[in-house]
């Protein structure tokens, strides 16, 4: 696996509420946290939802802390329970997590770094705006939330960044325009973002139509995030001729799996793309929650990643052949 995942218990040290929907987590270890993480890491934490044992990601936000690992979760009615049982939480509580691991890659030697989030995507861009600030690199923030009253960290961005720090606020009908931003940057600029799965679509276009390498823009993403309403969907597997309901709140990978319909997977967040199946049919659609698949592919809806796609309808896959990921 590429992914390599060394767990460890935790306990919750701390907890504040940022927004009136965003609670900050701090996480300690039994393993030593004081040792540096690259900018965009994330950790897999153990939760229990309905009984049933499962994992979620989240990033972690700012750089090592010798107090723990710092998360923030932000409720959603519609998430599959992860926020609701992590809400659920008190300080003193044992979990079990893994060591951080990071799938961004910075370009230090870059002079100008572009940073844009949208709403709780902010978690692993504040790790990085301290980490660029410190290097004196020339880094700006374009951060793009609901209302001031749901942007969390804006303090400690402010007293960090100044001037350099853009809030776009929808409320206020001060939008962000990707295009205009970036076709604003420096030649040998670079962006890292991270928001939801329509914002990034949104920032890949707006790259590509400012004729900038895509090599140069860099995200992390957060798979729960799609263009369709998280609803049930009905899964055929066409070898074993069966159909099996994946409720709301699991994953396609996770149901299968555990119906003995081995998948495997390895990153569990839509970017590896080991998980990826076959589609042989779609009544319906699909709606692509990967970062994996090129635009055309997601278009073509021929595989889907079964680790945080999922779909309107119902969908025929064959679990026997698997996308060439490696």
């Amino acid at each position: 696996m590429r992914f390599t995942e060394t767990w460890t218990p935790a306990t919750v040290v701390a907890m504040r509420d940022l927004t009136p929907g965003i609670r900050e987590f701090l996480l300690r270890p039994e393993a030593a946290a004081a040792s540096p993480y690259p900018v965009g890491s994330h950790i897999q934490v153990g939760v229990t939802i309905d009984g049933r044992p499962e994992t979620r990601s989240y990033s972690l936000v700012s750089e090592a802390d010798p107090q723990g690992y710092r998360i923030a979760v932000r409720r959603a009615a519609e998430s599959r329970g992860g926020s609701r049982y992590m809400w659920s939480l008190e300080p003193g509580a044992r979990l079990a997590i893994t060591l951080p691991t990071s799938l961004v890659q910075l370009d230090w030697t870059r002079r100008h770094v572009c940073l844009v989030a949208g709403g709780i995507g902010i978690t692993p861009i504040v790790g990085a705006a301290q980490a660029l600030a410190r290097r004196n690199i020339e880094v700006t923030l374009h951060y793009a939330v609901r209302s001031r009253g749901d942007a969390a960290y804006l303090d400690e961005l402010e007293a960090l960044l100044g001037r350099r720090l853009i809030v776009y606020a929808s409320d206020g009908n001060n939008r962000l325009d990707l295009c205009a931003v970036f076709a604003a940057l420096p030649q040998d600029a670079m962006t890292l973002f991270c928001g939801p799965m329509r914002m990034l679509d949104a920032a890949r276009r707006a790259w590509e139509s400012a004729g900038r390498p895509m090599t140069d823009l860099r995200y992390e993403t957060f798979g729960s995030s799609g263009l369709l309403p998280t609803e049930a969907f009905r899964v055929r597997l066409r070898q074993e001729g069966v159909e099996i309901v994946i409720p709301h709140d699991r994953s396609m990978l996770d149901v299968l799996n555990d119906a003995g319909h081995e998948v495997m997977s390895d990153c569990r967040r839509g970017e590896c793309g080991v998980c990826a199946l076959d589609v042989i049919d779609v009544d319906g659609a699909i709606d692509h929650r990967d970062v994996f698949f090129s635009a055309r592919e997601r278009q073509e809806s021929r595989k889907i990643c079964a680790c945080v796609s999922r779909a309107r309808g119902t969908i025929t896959v064959d679990t026997l052949r698997r996308a060439d990921t490696i």
